[in-house]
C-alpha cells in the first residue's frame, strides 16, 4: 500500500487482524527483512510494517532523515489507518525511529521493543564513523555497502545464514545514495533516550545480540538494571530475525500478549 505524504510516496503492509504491531526496520532494510516473522505475529494481530524514509518503496524527503522526521511519517501511516495504540517493535535505526514516536505520542505505546537497538545516542567516534562513511558512499556505494553488511555478520554465521544474508544484502544494496546518507546523517543527529525510555509507561524490552559489535551490551544492561525494563540475550549477533529467528518469533509473541 502506498500513502500520499508531503507529496512523495509512503509504502506499507498490513496483514491480519486484532490488536496491532507496527515493525520497523533499520538502516538498510525494508518491510521485507520481517517476512519470516509476520505468519505467526498475524495469526491474531494486525502487523503493519513501514519503509521508513529513502528505504524501499519509501521516498526520500530530504538530504537528512532526522529520526523525527522518519516518526512523523510513521505516525501519518497509522494516522490513515486509525490505529489508537500498538505494540512496537523496531530494529536497530527502526527502534532510534520508535524513540522519537514515543516521545511525541507516548500514549500511542502499548509495548516497545528495541530489536538490537539502543537509547544511547552516538558518542563522536560513532559519527565520525558515520561521516567517513557517507564519504566513502559517494565514492564507491557498492564497496561499502558490502563492507558495512558483513561486518553485521561472524564468519560462522554468514555461511550458516548464507541464502538469508545474500538476499538482505541484495536489499541494502537497493538503496539509494540520497537514502543512505540522509539515514547516516539522521542517525547521527539523535539525542540520548534513556529517560524517555525508562519513563515510558508501557512494557518495555530490549533484545540483545551476544555477538553484535554494534550495541554496548554491558553497559546497555548496566543502565537498565534498576529500571522496569526486561532484556534477552540472544547467542548470535546483531540480526536476530536471521539469526535467531524462531527464539525471537517466540519471546515477541510473549512480549506482546503476556
Amino acid at each position: 500500500m502506498i500513502l500520499d505524504y508531503k507529496n512523495s510516496n509512503i509504502h506499507y503492509t498490513v496483514y491480519g487482524q486484532g490488536s496491532c504491531i507496527v515493525l520497523l526496520h533499520g538502516f538498510l532494510e525494508t518491510v521485507e527483512m520481517w517476512d519470516q516473522l509476520i505468519p505467526d505475529l498475524s495469526k491474531s494481530h494486525q502487523v503493519i510494517c513501514i519503509d521508513l524514509l529513502g528505504h524501499g518503496k519509501t521516498d526520500c524527503l530530504g538530504y537528512v532523515h532526522t529520526m523525527e522526521q522518519m516518526a512523523d511519517a510513521v505516525l501519518a501511516v497509522l494516522e490513515s489507518l486509525n490505529v489508537e495504540n500498538a505494540h512496537f517493535i523496531g530494529h536497530s535505526m527502526g527502534g532510534y525511529v520508535a524513540l522519537a514516536l514515543a516521545d511525541k505520542h507516548p500514549k500511542l505505546f502499548k509495548g516497545l521493543c528495541l530489536m538490537n537497538s539502543t537509547f544511547e545516542a552516538d558518542d563522536e567516534t560513532r559519527k565520525e564513523l558515520r561521516t567517513r562513511a557517507c564519504k566513502m558512499a559517494q565514492q564507491n556505494f557498492e564497496v561499502l555497502v558490502n563492507l558495512s553488511f558483513s561486518n553485521l555478520f561472524t564468519p560462522e554465521s554468514k555461511a550458516k545464514f548464507n541464502i538469508a544474508y545474500k538476499k538482505a544484502l541484495q536489499i541494502a544494496l537497493q538503496i539509494s545514495l540520497q537514502g543512505y546518507m540522509a539515514a547516516q546523517e539522521g542517525m547521527k543527529l539523535r539525542p540520548n533516550c534513556f529517560e524517555l525510555f525508562k519513563n515510558l509507561p508501557c512494557k518495555k524490552l530490549i533484545i540483545i545480540g551476544k555477538k553484535d559489535t554494534l550495541i554496548n551490551k554491558d553497559q546497555l544492561i548496566l543502565d537498565i538494571k534498576e529500571t522496569d525494563i526486561d532484556f534477552i540475550v540472544f547467542s548470535e549477533g546483531h540480526m536476530s530475525y536471521i539469526e535467531n529467528t524462531k527464539e525471537l518469533t517466540y519471546k515477541l509473541l510473549l512480549f506482546i500478549e503476556n
